[in-house]
Order: structure tokens, then C-alpha cells, then sequence
């Protein structure tokens, strides 16, 4: 993403005008657009002409509106964002509060304003602006007959291809089809690595499954590079990295960004640091449950007694519609910063960051202990 114009007022209203250049930005996009925004892109509008004779016809023209903006749809696969609302500027083509769909597109600028730009906006913008931040990382999670071929960008986890072979099994005495369809297997899986993994970009590929799995579909693959003459794998064998994973399934990601190995090699990403985070959350949950809260209410009342260390957020909760609502995660945030904490904020397209959902998608890691919430709630209610 570029940012091509910043232009925010004293009072936090203004506009922005950035340059999506890959599918990625689209999903920050998403998380920058709210209801009620206004957003002003170039679009293609089908207008309907009348000729001198009286004859009707249509034609596709492009032009630029401004939007003020009512539904946000985002496909995670397609990475596509189409953003419906009422014209605000009448042109020649448009008029005044007629309804339109902007699709945006890759590499075209547009300028988002709103009233009101919070600090977890603003912050989402210098993230998606920094370079640093691209998709460095790739996985294989694979057990026999089953392959997920996924890209781990700061931002999300992208499933790019799913392979499933049927293997049938070994019989007494032969072999033969069980090798045959084993070897089918390993031939899409790496044609689907080198379809969908840029290895300019990359820095390490994880191969991970239960078994040997992993063992001889690495051995297949470079033997097959040999033999094909590959030199891009051959080039790149340094990138591959086994780890054992309890199944082929996607869930299974999670327990592979665990793995110490992988987080000495990843050290540098965001989604390994994201994984680290919650599995510090789940140690202290286990341990010392007075210094692990999840749920707005419990996560607040650690923030007003200056007790947070680490607090875990996922940005599914910034997309919140209701003001009053949205600017009370706002306020959380920005006082845990203010007290020298830790903000994680967790992507909802992230393996961590679907699990972190499930506690209500807010929780906390705190510098001491405080009791229960809901016990000195009791407590009180006792003594009256």
C-alpha cells in the first residue's frame, strides 16, 4: 500500500488518499472502511444515452464518484472489496444520492475521509505501509492423500491450494498402486508450489505433517528437481523447513507456528509473534489464573488498575458498526498503550486469531495478580 496524501485535522477528521499494489491491501482496506465514511474512487458506470431519433442505448463509461458509504463486502479468497453507497457529487453520469458499487481495484488511488480517525485506524495504515510487512512465509500442511498449500502474510492466512488424492491402501504381497498414487500426490503438491509460492519473496517454506509423511515427499521433490532439472527448487532448497503437525487439515497451522524451531526461524513475523502471544495466554490461564482475563468487562477493569501487560485483540472487533461500542475498544487500546503495554492485535484470517474470537476476541496478560471479577462482585453483594 502507498499513501499518497494525509491530510487529518486537530480534531482527528480528514482524509486519506493511498494506492492498494497487492490483494493483501484490500483486506486493510476493509478494516480502514466503516459505515458513513466517505470514499472517493475511480469507478465503470453503465449509462443509458438517447439519441436524436428516439433510440435507446447503453455504454460503459468510467468515472470518478464519492461515496457515502453503507455496505462493505469483502471475499477473503478473491481478496476483492466492493463497497455500495449513494453518490454525494452529481456528474453527467450520476446523480445526486443514486446508489453504486465500487469494486476497488489494484494500483488505482483512492481517498478514504472520515469524521472521526482513531489511533487503530492510523496505526493500520502505517502497518500496511510498511514495506517490512509482506508475506514471507509459506506452509505445507500435508499427511498421506491430503495437502493445504497456505501463505502466512502479517495480515492473513491465505489457503492457495488444496490437494487430495485418494491413496488406496498397501496390499499383501503388492504395492504397486499404493506407490503409483503416492507419487501422483507428491507430483501436484509440488506443481502447486511452484504455481502459487513466489520464491522471490518467501523467505521460508514449512513442510509439516504427522509421520514420514514430510521426509519422503522432500526427498521426492528434490529428486524430481534433479531429474526435471528444476533449478528454481534446486536454487531455493535452503528455504525448506520439516516440522511435525498433527494432521494435514489448515487448524493444524497453529501448532506448527509453536513448534520452537519455527519461531527461532520466524522470529522477524508478525503471525509467529501473534501464535507466541496466545500460547503465553494459555500457559498463564493454566498457571496463575488471576493474571490471565478474557471478555470486555473483566479486560477493562485489569486496564483501569494499570495491571495489563500484553493485551490481546482481534481487529474483527474494530468492524464493529455501533460508535459507542467501536470507541470503547479504542479507548482499551489506547490506555494499555499509555501505561507501557503490550497491544497484539490479532488478524480474524489468522489461525491465532480465530481462536482468540472464541474468547470473545478480546483478553489480557497482567503484571500482577487481581481477583476474580466476578468473585469480588460476590464478595460485595455478601457484605450488603
Amino acid at each position: 500500500m502507498k499513501l499518497v496524501h494525509k491530510d487529518i485535522e486537530k480534531d482527528n477528521a480528514g482524509q486519506v488518499t493511498l494506492i492498494p499494489d497487492e490483494a493483501e491491501d484490500m483486506w486493510h482496506t476493509y478494516n480502514l472502511l466503516q459505515v458513513g465514511d466517505s470514499l472517493r474512487a475511480s469507478t465503470i458506470r453503465k449509462v443509458q444515452t438517447e439519441s436524436s431519433t428516439g433510440s435507446v442505448g447503453s455504454s460503459r463509461v468510467r468515472t470518478t464518484l464519492t461515496l457515502c458509504v453503507e455496505t462493505i463486502d469483502f471475499d477473503s479468497q478473491a481478496c476483492q472489496l466492493r463497497v455500495k453507497g449513494t453518490n454525494l457529487q452529481e456528474n453527467q453520469y450520476v446523480k445526486m444520492g443514486a446508489y453504486h458499487t465500487i469494486e476497488l481495484e489494484l494500483n488505482r488511488k483512492f481517498t478514504l475521509a472520515k469524521k472521526v480517525w482513531d489511533t487503530v485506524v492510523l496505526d493500520r495504515i502505517e502497518q500496511a505501509c510498511d514495506p517490512a510487512q509482506k508475506a514471507d512465509v509459506a506452509a505445507v500442511v500435508m499427511q498421506e492423500g491430503l495437502a493445504n498449500l497456505v501463505l502466512v502474510t502479517p495480515a492473513m492466512t491465505l489457503l492457495r491450494a488444496k490437494v487430495e488424492v485418494t491413496i488406496p491402501r498397501k496390499r499383501k504381497g503388492s504395492c504397486a498402486q499404493h506407490d503409483k498414487a503416492l507419487d501422483r500426490f507428491y507430483e501436484a503438491v509440488m506443481q502447486g508450489i511452484l504455481r502459487h509460492f513466489n520464491f522471490d519473496v518467501v523467505k521460508c517454506i514449512l513442510v509439516a505433517s504427522p509421520g514420514f509423511v514430510k521426509d519422503q515427499f522432500i526427498s521426492y521433490l528434490f529428486k524430481e528437481a534433479v531429474r526435471q532439472d528444476c533449478k528454481i527448487l534446486l536454487e531455493n532448497r535452503s528455504k525448506f523447513m520439516m516440522v511435525h503437525s498433527s494432521s494435514g487439515h489448515k487448524y493444524s497451522l497453529k501448532e506448527v507456528l509453536c513448534d520452537p524451531a519455527v519461531t527461532a526461524r520466524l522470529s522477524d513475523t508478525k503471525a509467529a509473534g501473534e501464535v507466541k502471544a496466545l500460547e503465553d495466554f494459555y500457559k498463564m490461564l493454566q498457571q496463575e489464573p488471576d493474571r490471565a482475563f478474557y471478555g470486555l468487562a473483566h479486560v477493562e477493569r485489569a486496564s483501569e488498575a494499570l495491571a495489563i501487560d500484553i493485551l490481546l485483540i482481534s481487529d474483527k472487533l474494530f468492524r464493529h458498526q455501533d460508535i459507542a461500542t467501536r470507541s470503547r475498544y479504542v479507548r482499551l487500546v489506547d490506555g494499555v498503550k499509555e501505561n507501557g503495554g503490550t497491544v497484539r492485535m490479532f488478524s480474524s484470517l489468522h489461525v491465532s486469531g480465530e481462536q482468540l474470537n472464541q474468547l470473545s476476541g478480546v483478553a489480557a496478560i497482567l503484571r500482577f495478580p487481581i481477583a476474580d471479577v466476578s468473585e469480588a462482585e460476590d464478595s460485595s453483594s455478601d457484605e450488603d
